[in-house]
C-alpha cells in the first residue's frame, strides 16, 4: 500500500510564484531579495493556514540562491536553514543556544537563516534574551519569524523587525487552487462543490486542502455539491431555494413542514436561521447588476440565486433580513428556540400578505 501524504504537504509550494493569494508579499520579498534590501530581521504575521512558514521557507533558500551564482538553482542550502518552534522551544536556555549557534558563520552559501514560528510563545524573559542578537545580528544571519498572534509579542521585538501581514485567502483563490489540485489528482469535481469547501475553510488553504482531502476519501473520485454538503454537515442552497419560494407563496404550513425536516435531519434551528439570513443577502445582491459580483457562491448557485432574486420583491427581502437578523440575536437568550424561529418564519411569510392578514 503506497503511503498517502496529504494535500497540504504534497502540493507545498517550492517558489514564490506557486504561493497563493499573498501576491504583494511574495512581490515585496523578491525585489528585497533582488536589490539586496532584504532586514536582517523579519516577522511574518496572519491567520493559519495562509502560508506565512512556506514563504519563511522560500525566503531562506532564495536569499542564498541570489547570492551563490555558481551553485544550481536545485541546491536547497538545507545547511543554512534553521527551524525552531518556539511553542516547544521557549526558555532562556533554548535562546541562549540559538545565540550560540548565530556566532558561527555558514559552511556553505552567505547566509545562515533562521525561522522560528509561532515566536508568540516565547517566554518574557527569552524575549528579553533574544533581544540584543535581533537588533545587531551578525552579518551572516537573517531572522524570520512567525506568529499568528502579534499582539502578544512585546513592542520591543515588533521594533525591530519588518512586519509582513497575511492576509485570509480569497475564496474564488482557494477554489481555483482546489479546481487545480483536483485536476492533478484525477478527481472530477462540481465547480459548486469545491466553492463550498473554499467557503468552510475561512481563508485558510491549508483548511481547504485537509477538507478536500477527507471529502475526497468520503465520495471518491468524482466530488458532487451534494456529497460535500453531507460530509461537511451544512446545509444545502436548495433547502434556502425552496423555503423562500415558500415564504413568498405564504404557504405556512409547508414552510413549518420543512423547518422540521431540517430539525430532523440534526441541524441547529440557529444554524438554519444565520443561514437563511445570509440568503435573503444573497438574493438582495443579486437584483442588482452592480452588486451581483458580491455574490461568493458556484456557477450552478449564481443561476439560481439571480432567478429567484426576479421573484423577490426588494421590500419583502429587506424586512426578511431585518426579522431573520432580529432572531439570529435572541436566539441564545429564548427559552423555547425552536418556537422562536417558527415564529420569526411565519412573520417574513406574512410579509407579502394583505393588510388584514398581515401579522
Amino acid at each position: 500500500m503506497e503511503h498517502f501524504i496529504v494535500s497540504a504537504r504534497k502540493y507545498r509550494p517550492q517558489i514564490f510564484d506557486d504561493v497563493v493569494g499573498q501576491q504583494a508579499i511574495t512581490n515585496t520579498l523578491e525585489n528585497a531579495i533582488k536589490s539586496n534590501h532584504l532586514a536582517q530581521a523579519l516577522l511574518f504575521t496572519g491567520p493559519r493556514g495562509v502560508g506565512k512558514t512556506t514563504c519563511a521557507r522560500i525566503l531562506a533558500k532564495r536569499i542564498n540562491q541570489e547570492s551563490s551564482d555558481e551553485i544550481s538553482e536545485d541546491e536547497d542550502f538545507a545547511f543554512n536553514i534553521f527551524e525552531l518552534d518556539a511553542a516547544s522551544n521557549n526558555s532562556v536556555d533554548d535562546i541562549r543556544n540559538l545565540t550560540d549557534q548565530v556566532r558561527i558563520p555558514p559552511q556553505t552559501g552567505k547566509y545562515k537563516v533562521y525561522i522560528i514560528d509561532e515566536v508568540h510563545m516565547l517566554s518574557q524573559s527569552a524575549f528579553n534574551a533574544f533581544l540584543k542578537t535581533l537588533e545587531e545580528p551578525p552579518a551572516h544571519a537573517i531572522f524570520i519569524l512567525a506568529t499568528t498572534e502579534k499582539h502578544k509579542i512585546i513592542p520591543t521585538i515588533l521594533s525591530r523587525c519588518q512586519i509582513f501581514d497575511f492576509k485570509r485567502i480569497g475564496v474564488s483563490d482557494i477554489k481555483n487552487y482546489l479546481h487545480k489540485i483536483a485536476k492533478q489528482e484525477d478527481v472530477q469535481a462540481d465547480d459548486d462543490a469545491l466553492h463550498i469547501i473554499a467557503q468552510k475553510a475561512d481563508g485558510a488553504l491549508r483548511d481547504a486542502l485537509s477538507i478536500f482531502d477527507r471529502v475526497v476519501s468520503f465520495s471518491g473520485a468524482n466530488l458532487t455539491r451534494l456529497a460535500v454538503t453531507e460530509n461537511l454537515n451544512v446545509l444545502d442552497y436548495d433547502v434556502y431555494f425552496k423555503i423562500t419560494d415558500q415564504l413568498i407563496e405564504n404557504n405556512i404550513p409547508q414552510i413549518l413542514i420543512d423547518f422540521n425536516s431540517v430539525l430532523d435531519r440534526g441541524f441547529d434551528g440557529h444554524h438554519f436561521i444565520s443561514g437563511l439570513a445570509s440568503h435573503f443577502r444573497d438574493l438582495l445582491v443579486s437584483k442588482d447588476q452592480a452588486t451581483v459580483e458580491l455574490l461568493e457562491v458556484g456557477d450552478t448557485a449564481k443561476k439560481q440565486y439571480l432567478k429567484q432574486a426576479q421573484k423577490a420583491d426588494l421590500k419583502f427581502l429587506l424586512k426578511a433580513i431585518d426579522l431573520a437578523n432580529e432572531c439570529d440575536l435572541k436566539y441564545k437568550l429564548s427559552k423555547n428556540q425552536r418556537l422562536l424561529v417558527e415564529l420569526t418564519l411565519m412573520k417574513i411569510a406574512s410579509i407579502t400578505f394583505d393588510g388584514k392578514k398581515k401579522i
